[in-house]
């Protein structure tokens, strides 16, 4: 069952599940898209190798998958991995969760969009690059910081230092061996997200937890197809039908 997902307006208690099954006759597993990619970096990817792990995607919005004694956490209601939603700026900017100051408004795709639109020098080279402010995205800012832009280098610092706000949490919530960042993060690269994070992170962190490993998701574009699989694999392996996915 999908249950009213911030960013998909009007999917709210939508059976998907017992849609496709009736359909094609087969079982289906239905599965929230960042766990489905936590499984996926995990058994494949960038994952491998560790038993407590954390995948955060930095797309449209932000979700993360939780890997804890080798097993996907799901919470009392389904809920754990909603870090997009937990409070950066009580007073913040508006989220597509209806609150306000979540870390999806600060560090999600289409609210970073949004920003720039607003925020963008005229002479900015991320202007530049989209071509007009409607058409503002991340990787018009990722482009301009490579080439050396003040205002996407300040911009892209900002983000950067939420995100280390966001993985402190984590880190001492669940102690996981390894973090591993997608779409936005992966996108950035070493040189303009994931070593100046690193290095902040782990100035923040107790002693015995600085072993924590941050890098970039290992199966770019083909994890869609590869968290699908993941998915139908551990459906199949727990002998269930059921599905979860806000």
């Amino acid at each position: 069952m999908v249950l009213r997902p911030p960013n998909l307006p009007h999917w709210d208690a939508v059976p998907l599940r017992d849609w496709f099954s009736a359909q094609f006759g087969v079982p289906v597993f239905v599965e929230n898209d960042a766990n489905a990619a936590a499984l996926a970096e995990w058994q494949f990817g960038a994952g491998r190798g560790v038993d407590d792990m954390v995948y955060l995607t930095l797309s449209t919005g932000l979700g993360a998958g939780v890997i804890a004694g080798g097993r996907l956490l799901r919470g009392a209601s389904g809920m754990a991995g909603e870090l997009g939603h937990a409070p950066d700026e009580w007073d913040g900017e508006s989220c597509a969760c209806g609150m306000r100051g979540c870390f999806e408004a600060s560090l999600g795709g289409a609210a970073w969009s949004r920003r720039l639109a607003r925020e963008a020098p005229a002479a900015s080279l991320v202007l530049a690059l989209a071509g007009s402010r409607e058409a503002l995205r991340p990787e018009h800012l990722l482009a301009a910081a490579r080439a050396g832009d003040a205002f996407a280098r300040a911009e892209l610092a900002r983000w950067n230092h939420s995100l280390v706000r966001l993985l402190a949490l984590v880190a001492f919530a669940l102690d996981p061996a390894r973090i591993v960042l997608g779409t936005i993060a992966s996108a950035a690269g070493e040189e303009l997200c994931l070593e100046p994070v690193r290095r902040a992170l782990h100035a923040r962190l107790w002693q015995p937890m600085r072993g924590l490993e941050l890098c970039a998701a290992g199966l770019g574009a083909d994890l869609p197809a590869w968290a699908g699989l993941a998915v139908a694999w551990a459906g199949e392996s727990c002998g269930s039908r059921s599905g979860s996915g806000p």
